[in-house]
């Protein structure tokens, strides 16, 4: 079993389309094993976007992820870090497919909804930013067979 971070951004909250957006995660078999609604701080939210720190939209990128709360959820499923990220849908809103979450839902590139971990030593670094070990709750699906 895999696991990867997921943090739906600001305007997912404020467009109020949490619930579509995990449903299509649940749909597609992913387990949700920690969820929260935060409030981040600028040093947690510049930490998460270390990689892009020279690149020209850092600052809107932190700015935007800090106007409001999100909600950061930990998923659990096969090759979840690849599904997901398939789910989602590519970040440039001219390239994110239709059927997607980005491709249905983004309506600018730099004001994305969704954030998903883009590999296993980005998902363990990322969960670990927001998630403490007792905020973490794998669990048995007896229906886990049938996914």
């Amino acid at each position: 079993m895999e696991r990867t971070l997921v943090l739906l951004k600001p305007g997912c909250l404020q467009r109020r389309i949490v619930g579509e957006v995990l449903s299509r995660f649940e749909r597609k078999g992913l387990k949700i094993i920690a969820l929260k609604l935060v409030k981040l701080d600028g040093a947690t939210a510049e930490a998460h976007y270390a990689e892009h720190r020279e690149k020209p939209f850092f600052g809107s990128l932190v700015e935007y992820t800090l106007s409001g709360p999100i909600i950061a959820l930990i998923l659990e499923g096969n090759e979840a870090i690849s599904v997901v990220r398939r789910l989602a849908g590519l970040t440039k809103l001219q390239d994110a497919l239709p059927g997607t979450i980005r491709g249905d839902y983004a309506a600018q590139t730099q004001l994305n909804i969704v954030h998903a971990s883009d590999s296993s030593a980005s998902s363990e670094r990322e969960c670990a930013l927001f998630f403490k070990a007792g905020e973490i709750f794998p669990w048995e699906d007896g229906n886990q067979a049938w996914f």
